[in-house]
This record gives structure tokens, C-alpha cells and sequence, in this order.
């Protein structure tokens, strides 16, 4: 397996990355970035014999792989440069949730991550928070000298080539020292044995023999000289930091909520370096998250790529003394993006849930809007109602209330309107929240959001109450001429579009379910009937569909044969939300639970919904797959349908593991929307954190 691919080190809530793996210069430290920051990074050591140092293959020049075959021209090499790299066939990798350690010859390179939940700030410790939000990746460097008969150097540090900042030298108490470029980003450490070090280039570093020198700012390269003295080995600790003060956001004025308790670089390294064993002891207590005995080495290995990569792209910031989460969405960097919300929803619920009331809320208050609504090619004359926007904003910037980054009007593909769905995603988040956090006070508070929910629902299937079918038939006035969209926005309309699709349709069934029984806990008799019986007849009209070559088409009722494997994604909701009687077949709504299971059989085969490397393919018309969407839906094939073989589980994950490790995939760390194995959007993407319902199986 190929091991030099790029995986993320994150701080929680510092939209922040310290991105390493992938050969050459195509890591960094990366500070509110959609990708990795594209820096040479240099983590080596000084060769025995003393006439080269060799180096981890993290710089521009080191994927060049002619030394891992040609020993030769490496020797010779050696003689004729200071720097290079290690032959890649002697670098080993160990990569797991909380650690990832690189080891070649005599240099051991360790790199710490958390995966913790964040506790709610209204009610948490200062002191737990400071170290939990300290903007920091704790780092070790290991050098064995004992067979060594000589002292040696070893080195870490980057240079980013790019304008902006200068580098400088940082000292704080106890003997910390560093350096930064700026305040947004440096690595620093309290070790006695590490002298940090500036200069033009890592050339210019590592012949310069005077320490006088290292104070040199004009160069855009810094290097952490570590001192290793013959016949020991030693260990060197770094803190590797990010910084960003002030008001940080346009159109909604927010700080990062670290600010609290840190106000500069020097500051959050300080902390870093003095709790760095707790930091280390709880990247192993990550390390075992993932360590159920169900979970094959290929599902493993994703959930920790995708729980890093989720990190990378969270946001913890104060507006008027309030917390806001903001979840990014990867390479596009748009904010709290619904759709992915809703899919991040069980990840979040399991760590810290009070983020998920966090967004819901500030959905509500400030990114709702009322519609009308229309007839495919009518007017917009019908009554519409409540729903919420599709993100919060873009790139650090919240667009004004009731508008999103992304949706246009007048588009039936891309930039359309995804009103019904973000309804839909509304509903379903507020209920496993209620169900999952016991927070009596917000559902009872929010009753009045959940009955317009239900009035719009109903508004959405059609202005007459004879005439509902339980599935959405009218478009948002929002969307001019257009029509409205889902979440795959850049498939065809097999997934693309919002009207009559069964994969709506099916989610849309787990709301009226979701709204049944917050309405039957508190009372409101009326309320649970109606969303009941749209419940019934949304169920009705999807095992209706079900043709006699066993599959439901993807747009019901509109000459559209394309098939689905979404269609059974919404069933996750119900199973969470414990009402496990209706996913069976001989329950209350078993005609459509047996439908949706025929429907997954028939299209789960090559040629249809797989292809021939056993990934699977969401559409049957379409060459896009989004892998967060795969791995609920394997969950969802297994532990709610109950068919777990090769096909759902081993031979699938293989596939999509190999996909990430796809050459032309491994610079984005993990990625979601896949073509035929190779990533063309949604890159750097958080939205992976689906797999966690992995651990209830």
C-alpha cells in the first residue's frame, strides 16, 4: 500500500492544519485554507558518515523516485548535495486516528492528533477549555544515535516561498523558543538541545557555520537545529502552532473563541509545550476509538483519514460573548453547510452536542426565510412556508440573514435552490438532537419551529389535502423558473433533482416520522396524526413505484428510469431516533421497507450500481459518487436492511480505500465526490465523519 499520502493534523475549532504525506511540496502549515498549504516541510538528520543529511521526502525535489530504485545514483548524489532524501522503500508509516508516525534509518517522526469532544462553553471549565482549544499539533522527534560514535544534527521546520509575513524568532518562559512566520503559523519547543534557525533556503541552513546568522530575516525558510550527542538517543518535542487574533469574519463580526485565553503565537505555544503529555495521552486515547474488533483494516483506515479531515475544517468563534460552531466545507470553505450538517450530524451527536443545537439555532434565528411555491412550470401562487438556507456563508464571510453563499435563481441544475431538503435536514437534526442530548428545554422552546415545519411539509406536497401524496411536488418560489436540487448537485437529475425523488421522498417520510413523535411526547394530538398520515401516504406512494424488475425509479412518476442506491439513505433517521418497529418488514410500514430492500438488491449489482472494482456507484446514469453518501448507505444496507456481504462490506471497502489512495487523490487527504475513483470536487471534505455510525454495527 502506498503510505505517502496526505492526512491532516488538526486543533479542533482553528480551521487550521499542519498537512503532511504526500511526496514533495505538498504539505504545511495551512491557517483557514481549502487545501494543504503546498509548503516545503523538512523533518531529517545528519548522515553517519557525516556528508549529507537525509530527509523525509516532503520537499520540492524528494518525490523524484529514482532513489528508490537506483541506490547508485543516490550514493552519488550524496556527494554532489547537501540535502536528500530517504530511499522511500526505507520510510515506514504507521497511521492511525491520533498518531501518525514516520520512521526511516535513525529519525522516528511522530505527530499527535485529538479527536476529543468539545464540552459546551456556556457551561465548561476555562481551563478545560483553554487546553482543549489551544491551537496547536504536538510533535516528537526521535533521533537513535547510540550506534553513532559522533555527535550529530538533526532538523524540522518549512519554508513556504510565498509573500506575507516575515519570519521571526519567538523565546517565551522556560526556555521556549521558535519561530513563526508572522503570528498565523510556527513551530517551537522547550528543549535546551533546539536552536531555531532562519534563512533563505534549507541550503543556505544547513552549511551555515555561524550561529550568529540564524537570526536572518529576510529568508522564507525555518529549521529547528536539534542536537544529538554520540551514543544516546533523544527525543525533542515541538509544539506547531497557529494564530489568528481579532475579528476574523466579514458580515457577522466573530473572533476565534481561543482568544479568551491566548493573544499571541508565543502564547499558544507556551501552553502547547506544557501539556504536551496530555496531549500525547489523549491522541492515544484516539488511537482507540477506533479500535472495534468489527471494523476491517480498510474501514479503520478511513474513519481515521476522515475524522482528520473533519477537524481540519472546524471553527470555534465568539459573536457578542456567544459561541458559533462553524463546520467548513473543505476546498470550497463554504460555512455550516445544511447538507452536510445533517450528515455530520451523527459524528457530532457522539462527541459534543451542543454544537448541533448551536447550528440548529442559528439556522433558525438567522438563515430561515418564508416561500411560495409553484407547479413545475406555473406560477407562484400557492402558499409555501418555512425552511433554511443552504450554508451560512463562505471563506470567513456570513452572507445576510435568510441568504445563502451558493443558491441562484432561475437554475435547474448547480446554484439551484435546496429548500425542500434543508427543510427536511431541519426537521431531522432537531429530532436526533431531541432524542439524543435530553435537552428538554430547547424542544419545548422549539415546538412552534417544528409545527411551521410540518405546515410547509404540507404545503410542499400539495395545497390540497385530498390530493397529498407524502412527496414533494412543488417548487420554491426561490427558484424563479428553475426547479429546486438536492445535495448532489452535480449529478443529473437521477440524484440532482429535488421533485418527485425517491431519495427525498424517503427522507421526507423519516421527517413526518421525526415530527409523529415530538408531537406525541408533548400532547399535540392533532399535530402526530397529521404528520402520521403523511408518513402513510409518503410510504404508500414510494412501494407504489417499485417496478416488476424489482427497483423504483429515481424520479418517481416522471419517465425517468435512472436507479438509486440513496433511495435507503433516509432509513438511518428512524433507527437512530429509536423507532426501529418501522424499518421492519412486518411492521406498520412494511410494504415500502420490502420495496426499498428489493430496490437496493437489484441495483447493487455491476453494470448497474457497482463498479467492476466493487465501489459503489450512488446512480445508474451518473459517473459521480460521494463517499461520505456510500458509507451511511453501507451502514444503513447492513444494520437496517440486513444485508451484509462482500458487496456491502470487504470487497466495497477495499474499493473505496484504494480510491483515496488513487495517485492523482493523495495531496487532498480525504476527498468525497468521486468519479470513477478519482476525486473531482468536494476535496480537503469534513463530510466523511458519516462512517462513525460504523461503531454502532
Amino acid at each position: 500500500m502506498n503510505i505517502f499520502f496526505n492526512a491532516l493534523h488538526a486543533p479542533i475549532g482553528a480551521h487550521s492544519s499542519f498537512t503532511l504525506g504526500c511526496l514533495g511540496k505538498n504539505g504545511g502549515l495551512g491557517l483557514e485554507q481549502g487545501g494543504p498549504a503546498n509548503e516545503n516541510v523538512y523533518v531529517g538528520l545528519e548522515a553517519r558518515e557525516g556528508v549529507v543529511y537525509e530527509a523525509l521526502p516532503f520537499y520540492a525535489g524528494a518525490e523524484d523516485e529514482a532513489s528508490r530504485y537506483d541506490h547508485t545514483k543516490r550514493q552519488a548524489e550524496k556527494t554532489q548535495q547537501i540535502l536528500t532524501s530517504f530511499a522511500h522503500a526505507d520510510i515506514t508509516r504507521e497511521f492511525a486516528l491520533g498518531t501518525d508516525r514516520w520512521s526511516a534509518g535513525d529519525l522516528k517522526f511522530t505527530i499527535y492528533s485529538l479527536a476529543e469532544g468539545v464540552p459546551d462553553p456556556d457551561n465548561a471549565a476555562a481551563a478545560d477549555m483553554k487546553r482543549l482549544l489551544c491551537p496547536a499539533v504536538i510533535a516528537e522527534l526521535t533521533i537513535d544515535n547510540t550506534e553513532c560514535q559522533r555527535d550529530r544534527r538533526a532538523f524540522f521546520g518549512y519554508g513556504s516561498g510565498r509573500s506575507g509575513d516575515a519570519y521571526n524568532i519567538v523565546e517565551g518562559k522556560g526556555g521556549m523558543r521558535g519561530f513563526a512566520k508572522g503570528q498565523e503559523t510556527g513551530i517551537f519547543s522547550d528543549s535546551k538541545s533546539v536552536v531555531p534557525a532562519l534563512g533563505f533556503g534549507i541550503g543556505n541552513l544547513l552549511n551555515e557555520k555561524h550561529a550568529f546568522n540564524y537570526n536572518f530575516h529576510l529568508g522564507g525558510t525555518g529549521l529547528m537545529f536539534c542536537h544529538v550527542p554520540a551514543g544516546k538517543k533523544v527525543t525533542f518535542p515541538f509544539a506547531i502552532c497557529f494564530y489568528r487574533g481579532g475579528i476574523v469574519t466579514t458580515g457577522m463580526p466573530c473572533s476565534y473563541y481561543y482568544q479568551h485565553y491566548y493573544k499571541s503565537i508565543g502564547d499558544v505555544a507556551q501552553k502547547a509545550l506544557k501539556d504536551a503529555a496530555w496531549f500525547k495521552s489523549r491522541a492515544k486515547v484516539a488511537d482507540r476509538l477506533l479500535g472495534k474488533k468489527s471494523l476491517n483494516e480498510d474501514q479503520r483506515w478511513m474513519m481515521a483519514h476522515a475524522i482528520r479531515s473533519y477537524y481540519g475544517s472546524t471553527q470555534l468563534l465568539e459573536h457578542k460573548k456567544k459561541p458559533v460552531w462553524v463546520v467548513n466545507e473543505g476546498e470550497y470553505r463554504m460555512m455550516n453547510t445544511f447538507d452536510l450538517t445533517v450528515d455530520q450530524l451523527f459524528f457530532e451527536m457522539k462527541m459534543n452536542p451542543w454544537t448541533v443545537r448551536n447550528e440548529l439555532d442559528f439556522f433558525t434565528s438567522r438563515y430561515s426565510y418564508t416561500d411560495k411555491l409553484h407547479f413545475r412550470g406555473g406560477e407562484n401562487v400557492y402558499p409555501g412556508g418555512i425552511s433554511f438556507t443552504h450554508d451560512m456563508g463562505v471563506r470567513n464571510h456570513f452572507t445576510k440573514p435568510g441568504f445563502s453563499a451558493y443558491e441562484l435563481t432561475g437554475l435547474t441544475g448547480c446554484f439551484s435552490h435546496m429548500t425542500h431538503e434543508q427543510l427536511v435536514n431541519w426537521i431531522l437534526c432537531a429530532a436526533v438532537y431531541s432524542k439524543g442530548s435530553g435537552d428538554k428545554r430547547w424542544v419545548k422552546q422549539t415546538l412552534p419551529i417544528f409545527k411551521k415545519c410540518l405546515r410547509s411539509m404540507l404545503n410542499r406536497d400539495n395545497p390540497k389535502k385530498s390530493a397529498r401524496n407524502g412527496v414533494m411536488a412543488l417548487d420554491s418560489s426561490r427558484t424563479g423558473e428553475g426547479a429546486e436540487i438536492t445535495t448532489y448537485d452535480s449529478l443529473d437529475e437521477s440524484l440532482g433533482q429535488a421533485r418527485n425523488n425517491v431519495y427525498i421522498a424517503v427522507k421526507g417520510w423519516a421527517a413526518y416520522l421525526a415530527m409523529e413523535g415530538i408531537f406525541e411526547k408533548h400532547g399535540m394530538v392533532r399535530e402526530a396524526e397529521v404528520a402520521r398520515d403523511q408518513a402513510q401516504r409518503a410510504a404508500a406512494t414510494i412501494a407504489s413505484h417499485l417496478t416488476a424488475s424489482g427497483y423504483i425509479p429515481a424520479i418517481m412518476g416522471e419517465d425517468f428510469d435512472s436507479r438509486i442506491i440513496p433511495a435507503i439513505e433516509g432509513l438511518v433517521f428512524p433507527w437512530v431516533l429509536g423507532q426501529k418497529q418501522v424499518l421492519r418488514e412486518k411492521g406498520p410500514y412494511g410494504n415500502m421497507i420490502t420495496a426499498l430492500k428489493t430496490h437496493f438488491r437489484t441495483v447493487l449489482q455491476q453494470g448497474v450500481c457497482l463498479y467492476d472494482d466493487g465501489g459503489w456507484k450512488l446512480s445508474s446514469t451518473a459517473d459521480n459518487s460521494w463517499l461520505s453518501k456510500i458509507y451511511l448507505c453501507q451502514f444503513v444496507a447492513r444494520k437496517v436492511l440486513g444485508i451484509d456481504n462482500p458487496a456491502t462490506r470487504k470487497d466495497a471497502d477495499a474499493a473505496h480505500r484504494n480510491w483515496l489512495l488513487n495517485d492523482e487523490n493523495l495531496r487532498f487527504a480525504w476527498s468525497d465526490q468521486m468519479s470513477s475513483g478519482v476525486a473531482k470536487g468536494s476535496k480537503y471534505y469534513p463530510r466523511g465523519v458519516t462512517s462513525i455510525l460504523w461503531l454502532e454495527e
